[in-house]
């Protein structure tokens, strides 16, 4: 059982990582105004979009001063499931 546990928290780890990039990603493109036809474009707004809408509806005060805090908001919390993730995982399974 160990290795398909081990198996399992390595693709998730991947996938929070994988993540994490598409929203830093998504928060870059977002203040060079790109086109929104752009399949990449509409990629990223569509992986992004809804988990930034929940946070900004859970927390109001993320945009602040017309700057979106909500991808700083997203990132500190992948960090905070990676580093309970990593938390769990026993060092001899790593």
């Amino acid at each position: 059982m160990g290795p398909i546990f081990n198996g399992l928290i390595f693709v998730i780890l991947m996938a929070l990582n994988l993540y994490k990039w598409i929203v830093i990603i998504s928060a870059l493109v977002s203040w060079v105004r790109p086109d929104p036809y752009n399949p990449v474009v509409r990629f990223l707004r569509g992986a992004t979009e809804p988990v930034f809408y929940r946070v900004r509806r859970w927390l109001p005060f993320v945009f602040v001063g017309g700057v979106d805090l909500s991808p700083i908001v997203v990132i500190f919390a992948i960090i905070f499931l990676e580093i309970v993730i990593k938390g769990y995982v026993p060092m001899a399974m790593m």
